[in-house]
């Protein structure tokens, strides 16, 4: 076991130096920019219908003089400042301005109008109650719609402001947006990336490289250096492009969607996607380097990839089909099987707050690297080396002759 990992070190930190500081790997770098930049200018098109659609609206339960003063500041407001960082302001009928049809509309989640709020009170002593999330990001600005509906009057209203929880129903739902989102951001940088190992391996066996690699160390030693070579590869190139996207968040102040904190936390939820984002590259690299090991062209590469990349994009739907489905027969499976296994396991994050399962699962799929690199280094030594010794064989039978019919 340590020749087996000061062999697969070496080997790691060969390829991880030569992927590194190659040309090609700073065009590999800038390509997914260029997608990204058609897709902001696409999606820039319809922001404002979006906006206009997904715009909150609070409801008004005050006297109507009182109404008409805040609709009156409102559009003075949305003059300057532009309507769409305003909320809009709906007066609500004389039945519903009591506590109890207040209370229902805010119970309403997403059905009905789909209230973010309701201002009630008087100008004088205004009262804004809505979910945390909401109080802290729209109290500033019924503040100064508030303020300009009061004008002539030096002193400020003193806003009162109360809290309610958020339902359970709407909680859940808030959780899987994030655990959908996950899942696809897992798959795409997972299929993104594990495609380097399969084109690394199959240029060093048309250069022969791995011919003398092989008669130096171990093939598990090999085949487990070039997957953590790759994986170190894939977090740089992650690293870059999440930090590229940081900045470019910052310098056009884009305001990026709300997502529900996760079941167990966001610094432990990033912890687990980073750890499945890991075994799910190390499962699908593990098995490219097996299809690599078999290929003897880049044709016969593509020709062999090409199922595996489409039963994967079949686990993948299977993932994030049973994201509803906690618990159920069917979700048990796409835990249990080895390469839907990490995408069903985060959506469980985001929605359960239980931990042991993740550590059972990640034993699981580490299990399953070791017997896919296993078997893949199998194959190899079977299909190539076995050539490799034949050749010397045929060359000492050939020297054999040589001698006989030539002594010296």
């Amino acid at each position: 076991m340590k020749r087996l990992i000061q062999a697969s070190w070496v080997i790691a930190r060969r390829d991880f130096t030569a992927v590194i500081f190659s040309k090609s790997f700073i065009f590999f770098l800038l390509g997914p920019f260029f997608p990204i930049l058609i897709g902001l200018a696409a999606g820039g098109v319809g922001s404002q219908v979006a906006k206009d659609i997904n715009q909150p609206v609070i409801a008004i339960a005050m006297a109507q003089a009182e109404v008409d003063a805040l609709i009156t500041a409102h559009h003075g407001l949305a003059d300057q400042l532009g309507s769409g960082n305003l909320p809009f302001l709906a007066p609500l009928a004389k039945r519903d301005q009591n506590e109890a049809g207040i209370a229902q509309l805010l119970n309403q989640g997403s059905g009905g109008k789909n209230y973010m709020g309701v201002l009630s009170g008087s100008l004088d002593h205004p009262h804004f109650t809505a979910t945390p999330t909401d109080v802290a990001r729209w109290q500033g600005t019924v503040g100064l719609i508030l303020q300009h509906a009061r004008d002539g009057q030096a002193k400020p209203a003193r806003l009162t402001l109360t809290n309610i929880k958020a339902s359970d129903s709407e909680r859940n739902t808030s959780r899987l947006v994030t655990a959908q989102l996950a899942q696809m951001i897992l798959f795409l940088l997972t299929m993104l990336l594990a495609g380097m190992v399969l084109s690394n391996l199959v240029e060093e066996k048309t250069n022969k490289i791995i011919e003398i690699l092989a008669a130096s160390v171990p093939i598990d030693a090999i085949f487990l250096g070039k997957l953590f070579a790759m994986l170190g590869m894939a977090f740089i190139g992650i690293s870059v492009w999440f930090g590229a996207g940081a900045i470019a968040v910052m310098m056009t102040d884009v305001n990026l969607p709300l997502l529900a904190t996760p079941a167990v936390s966001w610094p432990l939820f990033f912890v687990l996607a980073i750890t499945y984002f890991t075994t799910a590259y190390l499962l699908l690299g593990s098995l490219f380097l097996g299809i690599g090991g078999m290929a003897s062209s880049v044709r016969e590469v593509q020709t062999l990839s090409m199922p595996v990349t489409m039963a994967q994009l079949l686990f993948f739907f299977l993932a994030s089909f049973t994201v509803t489905k906690t618990g159920e027969p069917i979700e048990l499976f796409a835990v249990l099987f080895p390469f839907s296994s990490p995408f069903a396991m985060l959506a469980r994050a985001a929605q359960e707050a239980a931990l042991w399962p993740h550590v059972l699962a990640l034993l699981w799929q580490v299990m399953w690297t070791g017997l896919i690199i296993r078997i893949g280094a199998r194959l190899f030594r079977r299909n190539v080396l076995k050539s490799g010794r034949m050749r010397v064989k045929r060359r000492s039978l050939l020297a054999r002759l040589f001698k006989r019919n030539h002594p010296v």
